[in-house]
């Protein structure tokens, strides 16, 4: 047993050994010879519906997988002109941040064109998409135009547009209701309130502070049944992931006794993520000794293998390590890697591998792959000093930022066969986006995420004149067409046509930094939410009290 143990782990200090310094040898190349290996793009920039903002929704918004389909089709949210109001609710309007005073609605986009696909009826209502499946089918939520008398502010419905019409998929007897994900058999996944009044509501309590809640419960709606997945133990629970088996991955209170110290919220029960299956029910997968497992990531955590990343407190509560549950077992990763040490757990694809950030021998913060136990460090842009993965497809194909760590600059980068490179440099020199943030890469390599106009900058948590956009890749016979011609021009200096990203750093920022810290704040800043003024962004953030 020792010994078989032994040999297995030399074979991946072996394996280590070969596939790290591969990558970082492709940190050396020019740009001219990184880009030699990648595909041109076609930028399109989503635009808006006469507000200042549209956006992709990251995983963070509850869920927001399959943000792009298969075939390029596109969702998210885009500004209205629309004033929002005192009533509005900050979980599906205003944006990325619920900052943006304009009603959004959620958008599809398709063949080149976008359409605004509206809300529910009851006066300016919001509405945001959050997922698409291969058939076109896309859920998210919506406002009704009904005051919560919990919170004082509009309640809001998980939605299904399908065939041109949208449908109210309703609650469980109480006020609200939300659509996390949506997978090719059409089963939606999300939460919805019930009727029985519940102090320490996840959603009412854990995010909004109020005592005057209902349950919150996982729900699972197929065929017009909306089925409630019960719990771990505990009063409340939310889906987040439905994969092609049909099973669900999400989390759940285990208990009703209120934790004197929890990251997330003072007083909440502990919380452990879950994968629920039609014959086995909800399965407790546990945690890495603390109160607080949290099985949503950034871009998607959860593959057809049933495989879940996600982030858990250690015993204490004071630090937070990146899982794998790998259908049997729950891996730290940061302990259980050899080559890195994984920070941020931010995708994970069917064959297993996960991406985001992680610390290696010295780097603070970089990208990275892992596979079978072993991190490769997937380097940075140019001069860049940390990086971090924010998706990954089944072909491999990574995509993610690169930045100052002390969040002054950040770019887009595509990694792919070994090799890094800005996006900014695979587009049209003259576009009129910067690329700053990547959320969704689909199998075809398709490309969505966040962009900048020109005069837009971004600081802490201000995504209020950003673009969504979508990157289509141009193929040999399209080399001359509008949008993916080369210019001829040098490609690497494109980006010194835009102004630095504006961060103004804090005081803390202004020295250095520990890697615990650096992952804690990229997860604040690029993983906020609009959500009752206590998104899981900043649920996220104090997770991993800093070393």
């Amino acid at each position: 047993m020792n010994c078989s143990r032994s040999t297995y782990f030399i074979a991946l200090v072996i394996l280590a050994a070969l596939t790290i310094p591969a990558a970082l040898a492709a940190q050396g190349q020019s740009g001219e010879e990184r880009r030699s290996k990648h595909h041109r793009y076609k930028l399109v920039d989503l635009g808006t519906f006469g507000g200042p903002e549209s956006y992709i929704n990251p995983a963070f918004t509850f869920g927001s997988h399959n943000q792009i389909n298969r075939y390029g089709m596109v969702v998210g949210g885009a500004a209205t002109s629309i004033p929002t109001t005192v009533n509005s609710d900050g979980f599906v309007c205003g944006g990325l941040d619920g900052t943006v005073p304009f009603v959004n609605h959620a958008f599809n986009w398709e063949n080149g064109e976008i359409t605004d696909m509206g809300a529910l009826p009851g006066g300016s209502n919001c509405s945001v998409a959050t997922s698409v499946n291969a058939r076109g089918e896309i859920v998210g939520r919506s406002e009704n135009g009904v005051i919560d008398p919990a919170v004082g502010v509009s309640q809001i419905r998980a939605v299904l547009w399908k065939d041109g019409e949208l449908r109210d998929l309703g609650t469980l007897g109480g006020n609200g209701s939300s659509a996390s994900a949506i997978n090719n058999r059409g089963q939606v996944v999300g939460f919805a309130f019930n009727a029985i009044p519940d102090p320490l509501s996840f959603i009412y309590f854990g995010l909004a502070g109020s005592p005057n809640g209902t349950q919150t419960r996982a729900f699972l709606w197929q065929e017009g049944i909306l089925q409630d997945l019960k719990t771990l133990g505990g009063p409340d629970a939310v889906a987040l992931f439905a994969n092609e088996r049909g099973e669900v991955a999400g989390f759940s209170y285990t208990n009703s006794t209120p934790n004197p110290v929890t990251p997330l919220q003072p007083g909440l029960p502990t919380i452990h993520p879950f994968v629920w299956t039609r014959e086995g029910g909800m399965q407790d997968l546990g945690s890495l000794g603390g109160t607080v497992g949290w099985a949503n990531c950034e871009c998607g955590g959860f593959n057809n293998r049933g495989q879940l990343v996600g982030l858990s407190t250690l015993t204490g509560d004071q630090i937070a390590d990146p899982f794998l549950w790998d259908g049997e077992k729950l891996i730290d990763l940061f302990t259980e890697t050899i080559g890195g040490s994984p920070l941020a757990a931010n995708a994970i694809n069917d064959a297993g591998v996960v991406a985001g950030g992680a610390s290696f021998p010295g780097r603070s913060f970089d990208a990275f792959l892992w596979r079978n136990g072993v991190a490769s460090d997937l380097g940075t842009v140019g001069g860049d000093g940390c990086s971090w993965a924010r998706a990954i497809n089944s072909r491999g194909q990574v995509v993610g930022q690169s930045f100052a760590c002390d969040g002054s600059f950040v770019r887009s980068f595509l990694w792919e066969d070994g090799s890094m490179v800005d996006l900014n440099t695979l587009i049209a020199r003259h576009s009129n986006l910067q690329l700053v943030d990547t959320l969704a890469i689909n199998d075809r390599g398709e490309i969505a995420g966040l962009g900048l106009p020109p005069g837009c900058t971004l600081a802490i948590g201000d995504t209020q004149c950003g673009h969504g956009f979508l990157l289509i890749p141009c193929d040999k016979e399209d080399a001359d067409k509008e949008g993916c011609k080369n210019e001829g021009e040098d490609a690497d200096a494109a980006i010194q046509d835009w102004p630095a990203v504006v961060n103004q750093p804090t005081s803390a920022m202004e020295g250095g930094l520990s890697p615990r810290e650096i992952a804690g704040r990229m997860r604040t800043r690029f993983g906020r939410s609009h959500g009752f003024g206590f998104g899981p962004g900043r649920l996220a953030n104090e997770l991993p009290r800093l070393k």
